[in-house]
């Protein structure tokens, strides 16, 4: 059981690694299949399986379609998915949302992993870790430390060129994305590229934030 229940209607930082820091997404083709697995899992009772819904899709890309409209558990603010872990901010909109999401997520991505590698067992190192974020600014820093991850651990130079985060839609640049964060965030694309790539107040504004880092 969790020493503080998540409470609905508050965001939290989740984080979630490994076991002993194995590579989870070697891919294109793992990374996009998280993707959108957190898009799917974010909806409340889907009508069909994840593996079932890839599957209808690949041979009609309007199906898709039968799943809008409908209500969500969580809500996706921000995430970036690494070789190793995985980070998101979520906002919870159901009771339970978060615990039900995650578990959905990594049961699925444990499935689709250990078949895809011959591989049996546990994948995650332990259950997701969270912390709650108590405002704005709070918010706004730590989904500048998300967006660097890649460029942080040298992956990319750029950081517009990992493909596997939410920056791209915080930027425009990405239609029907995974992202809905404007209830929470004013985003002009243009100042914010300014603010995660100059990283002039960086090191700084990491030491207000440390607590929500989570690694």
């Amino acid at each position: 059981m969790r020493k503080e229940p998540l409470i609905t209607g508050c965001l939290y930082h989740i984080f979630t690694k490994s076991i002993a820091g194995y590579k989870i997404f070697r891919s294109a083709e793992d990374c996009s299949r998280i993707m959108e697995m957190i898009k799917f899992y974010s909806l409340e009772k889907p009508n069909v399986k994840f593996s079932s819904y890839k599957k209808a899709k690949a041979k009609d890309s309007s199906f898709g379609e039968s799943l809008h409209g409908k209500e969500k558990i969580v809500q996706i603010l921000s995430y970036c998915v690494m070789p190793t872990h995985l980070h998101m901010v979520l906002g919870q909109l159901k009771e339970n949302g978060i615990s039900v999401f995650m578990k959905n997520l990594l049961n699925s991505y444990t499935r689709y992993f250990n078949l895809k590698n011959g591989r049996k067992g546990p994948l995650w190192q332990s259950r997701f870790n969270s912390v709650l974020i108590e405002s704005d600014e709070q918010l706004l820093h730590l989904t500048r430390y998300i967006h660097l991850n890649p460029s942080s651990d040298q992956l990319v130079e750029k950081v517009e060129d990992w493909p596997y985060s939410s920056y791209h839609e915080f930027l425009g640049l990405r239609e029907a994305g995974i992202c809905d964060f404007s209830p929470y965030l004013n985003i002009e694309p243009a100042s914010y590229k300014k603010f995660v790539e100059e990283r002039i107040d960086y090191q700084e504004k990491l030491a207000e934030i440390k607590h929500l880092l989570l690694e």
